[in-house]
């Protein structure tokens, strides 16, 4: 499947359709916050099935109860479809866990 990077007008139309994403450095940035380590953990365990599904891997790193994650299409060069896919998704795991 091939992917093309989103112009910019549209990726800040999608934007305001996900609360807590931004635009940092050329990539889509959010930080989770959990209530604990487990349940950050858990947030990334269930978004690792994710992101194995989709064929899509995020940047993250997690300390204790947050989880910052940047996203990128590296073969597209750029923002695509696919990390705002999985951007949603992880906006839906985390709400559910909240």
């Amino acid at each position: 499947m091939e992917l093309s990077v989103l112009p910019l007008s549209e990726l800040e139309q999608q934007l305001l359709q996900l609360p807590g994403w931004e635009l940092k450095d050329g990539k889509l940035h959010r930080r989770f916050q959990f209530r604990d380590f487990v349940e950050a953990f858990g947030f990334m365990s269930q978004m690792a099935l994710v992101s194995e599904k989709l064929g899509h891997h995020p940047e993250w790193v997690n300390v204790y109860n947050r989880v910052s994650v940047e996203l990128v299409t590296h073969d597209a060069g750029g923002i695509t479809a696919l990390d705002l896919n999985w951007a949603t998704q992880a906006n839906q795991i985390a709400r559910a866990a909240a």
